[in-house]
């Protein structure tokens, strides 16, 4: 289950530091109803960040989730094998090293939770198959 308050807790230290959004009740929600559907912790967060319709890069996502690099990624390969999210590339302005990359959902999150609906029926029926037959089996 995701702590609110540890969120809560980096949420005012990332508004210091100029994140661009902050994470709302409604995100907060989201990620709580997710998480007991048994979406991932990255992948439930990442949602909630990019839910609000606007280009994020990995490290805002960082800031505002509270998720390390790695779950950031994890969460991002997921997204892009759904064909969830896209990613845009910028050069920074100052200095060297690697483009930013920006994300932003492709597909509104209503059709997101219809596609994880669709995914755990599945899996329902498939359980309640498996049951059945251990009753005839039994």
């Amino acid at each position: 289950m995701v702590d609110e308050s540890e969120l809560r807790k980096k949420q005012h230290i990332n508004l210091r530091e100029a994140t661009p959004f902050k994470i709302g009740e409604n995100e907060y929600e989201m990620i709580q109803l997710l998480r007991k559907i048994n979406v991932s912790r990255p992948v439930a967060l990442t949602l909630a960040c990019l839910s609000k319709g606007k280009e994020i890069s990995s490290q805002n996502i960082e800031l505002v989730s509270g998720l390390r690099q790695p779950e950031v990624s994890v969460a991002m390969r997921y997204l892009r094998e759904n064909e969830w999210v896209d990613i845009r590339e910028e050069k920074r302005t100052e200095g060297k090293g690697r483009p930013i990359k920006l994300y932003r959902l492709t597909v509104p999150m209503d059709q997101i939770v219809s596609k994880i609906e669709e995914e755990i029926i599945a899996e329902s029926r498939i359980a309640l198959q498996n049951i059945q037959r251990l009753k005839s089996l039994a």
